[in-house]
């Protein structure tokens, strides 16, 4: 059974399905991944020198953006395949862009401490020597 919105827009059910199921399996997917990439990291700190650790934080807290984002962005598109309504999809969309302009905004500044932060250590380190 498909759905038809009051615009005409008609999306048959196995289309909505596929669509739903290709998504589940696409977050799978990167989960899975980031999972695996947080472990690497994980292991890589432990063995670090205090350099490495602050590269490795900031490496991590790019890790961290980039998983929000993408789950933002999963989320985002699972929002757009239950919807049939082109103005919500025009409202999703706005809402979607605004947060996500307000999220770069903040981990750039964050990225740009970090780094600031990360260089200032790095230029201790091989003033100490």
């Amino acid at each position: 059974m498909s759905k038809k919105s009051k615009e005409g827009i008609e999306i048959p059910e196995q289309v909505r399905e596929f669509a739903e199921n290709s998504m589940d399996q696409a977050r799978k997917a990167f989960d899975d991944i980031i999972a695996s990439t947080q472990e690497a990291v994980s292991s890589a700190e432990e063995s670090s020198s205090s350099i490495q650790s602050s590269v490795m934080n900031f490496g991590k807290q790019a890790l961290d953006y980039a998983e929000e984002n993408m789950t933002s962005a999963f989320d985002f598109a699972q929002q757009i395949i239950r919807t049939t309504d082109p103005e919500e999809i025009m409202k999703l969309q706005t809402d979607y862009l605004k947060a996500q302009m307000s999220a770069y905004g903040e981990q750039a500044r964050s990225m740009s401490e970090s780094a600031a932060s990360t260089a200032d250590d790095l230029g201790k380190k091989s003033g100490d020597d």
